[in-house]
């Protein structure tokens, strides 16, 4: 199943209600990455989300230059290829 359609289902089902955004992160090398957030409003809503999917947890007022609404990501950690979280995988044409 596609991962859309898995999240689709999963916020249906709960009445989770999200945006979709997208922000370029920055790691500690300088390494850049796209990602695709999922947004709720309340971290209640967020949290079976993230119990579910994994994943990280994203602050745009910490998180974003100066909370910027086009600010980068500065991430502290130690960049990773993520391939897999929860129920999501890479589609294998997309992996290195």
């Amino acid at each position: 199943m596609h991962n859309l359609t898995l999240i689709m289902e999963f916020c249906g089902k709960r009445g989770l209600i999200h945006l979709t955004r997208h922000v370029t992160a920055m790691g500690p090398n300088g390494k850049q990455e796209h990602y695709r957030l999922h947004c709720f409003a309340h971290l209640a809503s967020a949290e079976p989300f993230k119990d579910h999917f994994g994943g990280v947890m994203f602050d745009p007022k910490r998180d974003r230059e100066n909370g910027r609404a086009r600010g980068a990501w500065h991430r502290k950690d130690e960049y990773k290829r993520i391939l897999e979280s929860g129920p999501l995988r890479v589609p294998e044409i997309l992996r290195d």
